[in-house]
C-alpha cells in the first residue's frame, strides 16, 4: 500500500535543542587562569575581552537565529512514501508522465540530496520529460535505516520508494559523483527497466582499483568521518552559512535545506557511513557484472580538475561509455565537479540525458557516437572508438 505523506508548508526539523545543552557549557572556573583573568578581570583588556566575546557570541546568535528562523518557515518541495518498517522517504517529481518516454531518476552524490538536481530538473521539465529526484535514507529528509548504507541497501530502498510512488515503466538513471556505482548495479538489479545511463563526473567502478583514485576515496572518507565527529558539537551550523554550506550555488529553498542537512549529526553520519562503504558499493557493482553495452550510455565531466586526484578521476571517468553501443562523452569546460550542476552548466547535463533518452528510445537513429575529448576537440566516432584510442 502507497502512503503519501505533504511536506509543503511543514518546515523543516528545528537545527538544534536550545533546552539540551548539547554543545556543552563550560564555567569561568574552567578556563584557564590567564584567560580568566583576560575576560573576566576588571582591567581594560578584560573590558576589551569582554566586548569582543559578546560581539562573537552576539554574531553567533544572530547567525543561528536566521537559520532557526529559515529552517522553519521553509516549504521543501517533494512528497514523503512509506518503504516499509514505519519508515519514510521523500520522493520530488516534475513533468508529465509519458509511456512512450523513460521517466528520469536522479541519485545524488556524496553529502547530497534531491535539491541538488534543482537547477537541472526544471530544464527537463521544460522539455516535457517526467522526472524524480529523492533523499536516500538518512539523507534529507528521509528517515535513516539501520541497515547498512551499501549498495545493495540503498538499490532496494530506491526500488521500494519507487513501487510506493507507483513510479512505473522504463527508467533512465542520472548520477553524480559517488553514485556511479550505484547506477551501475540498479541497473544490473533491474535490467528490464533501466533503458540508458547517464554518469555526471563519477567515477567508474572499476576505477577503484586504481591507487590514485583508492587514495582520493581514502582520503575522503576520513574527512567525512571528522565531519560526523564535528556535527554533534554545532560547530559545522557556523559553517553552513558559508559556501562550505552550499558548493552547488542552489535555489533558495534548496539552499536552505542544504544548509540546514550541513550542521545535522545524523545527516553528517549517514554521509560519513556512505563514503566509507564507497569501496563496498564499486565491489558489489562489479559482481552483479559490466553495464550492458546495449545501454546508451552518457558521461558528461566536469573540466576543471580540483586537485591532482581530481585529473586521474577525470581521465578513467569516459569508460562506461567507451564500452557502449551508444555513447555520448562530454567535458564541460569551465564546469568542476560541483558547479556542473548549477544553473550555468546544468544545460550540459540535459543534453547528455537528452541523447540517453533519444537513443533508448529510438536505438536505430543512432548509430554513432557524437564526443569530446579532453583536448576540447570535437569528434564523432563510431563504435571502434575504443580500439582507435588504445
Amino acid at each position: 500500500m502507497s502512503i503519501e505523506f505533504p511536506l509543503s508548508g511543514k518546515g523543516l526539523a528545528a537545527p538544534f535543542d536550545a533546552g539540551s545543552g548539547r554543545a556543552g557549557r563550560r564555567s569561568a572556573s574552567g578556563l584557564a587562569p590567564a584567560l580568566s583573568h583576560i575576560l573576566l578581570g576588571r582591567t581594560l583588556p578584560g573590558r576589551i575581552g569582554r566586548g569582543l566575546t559578546a560581539l562573537a557570541v552576539g554574531g553567533m546568535g544572530a547567525i543561528l537565529a536566521a537559520q532557526a528562523f529559515a529552517y522553519a518557515t521553509a516549504e521543501p518541495r517533494g512528497l514523503m512514501y512509506d518503504v516499509g518498517g514505519g519508515r519514510r522517504m521523500r520522493l520530488v517529481c516534475e513533468g508529465p508522465a509519458d509511456p512512450s518516454r523513460p521517466t528520469v531518476i536522479f541519485e545524488s552524490g556524496a553529502f547530497g540530496f534531491s535539491g541538488d538536481w534543482a537547477h537541472v530538473q526544471p530544464l527537463m521539465t521544460a522539455q516535457g520529460v517526467r522526472s524524480c529526484a529523492y533523499d536516500r535514507a538518512g539523507m534529507g529528509l528521509s528517515d535513516p535505516s539501520s541497515e547498512p548504507r551499501d549498495g545493495v541497501n540503498v538499490s532496494r530502498d530506491l526500488e521500494k520508494l519507487l513501487a510506493s510512488a507507483h513510479v512505473d515503466g522504463p527508467l533512465v538513471l542520472v548520477g553524480h559523483s559517488m553514485a556511479g556505482s550505484r547506477l551501475h548495479l540498479f541497473a544490473n538489479r533491474n535490467p528490464d527497466r533501466v533503458k540508458g545511463l547517464v554518469f555526471v563526473d563519477t567515477t567508474p567502478s572499476e576505477a577503484m582499483d586504481d591507487p590514485v583514485v583508492r587514495r582520493y576515496v581514502t582520503d575522503f572518507a576520513a574527512g567525512a568521518q571528522a565531519a560526523a565527529n564535528t556535527a554533534p558539537f554545532g560547530i559545522l551550523r557556523l559553517l553552513a552559512v558559508t559556501s562550505l554550506g552550499d558548493k552547488v550555488g542552489l535555489p533558495r529553498e534548496e539552499a536552505v535545506e542544504k544548509r540546514w542537512q550541513f550542521g545535522d549529526p545524523t545527516y553528517e553520519r549517514t554521509a560519513y557511513l556512505e563514503a566509507r562503504d564507497w569501496p563496498v558499493v564499486a565491489a558489489q557493482a562489479l559482481a552483479s557484472g559490466p553495464i550492458d553495452p546495449h545501454l546508451p550510455v552518457a558521461v558528461v565531466t566536469a573540466g576543471v580538475p580540483e586537485d591532482a586526484e581530481g585529473l586521474r578521476m577525470q581521465q578513467v571517468q569516459p569508460a562506461p561509455a567507451l564500452a557502449s553501443d551508444h555513447g555520448y562523452v562530454a567535458v564541460v569546460e569551465g564546469a568542476t565537479h560541483h558547479s556542473i550542476l548549477t544553473a550555468r552548466y546544468a544545460p550540459s547535463v540535459v543534453k547528455g540525458i537528452g541523447f540517453v533518452i533519444k537513443a533508448a528510445t529510438h536505438p536505430g537513429s543512432q548509430h554513432v557516437r557524437p564526443g569530446t575529448v579532453f583536448e576540447g576537440q570535437t569528434i564523432t566516432a563510431t563504435q571502434d572508438v575504443r580500439r582507435a584510442q588504445d
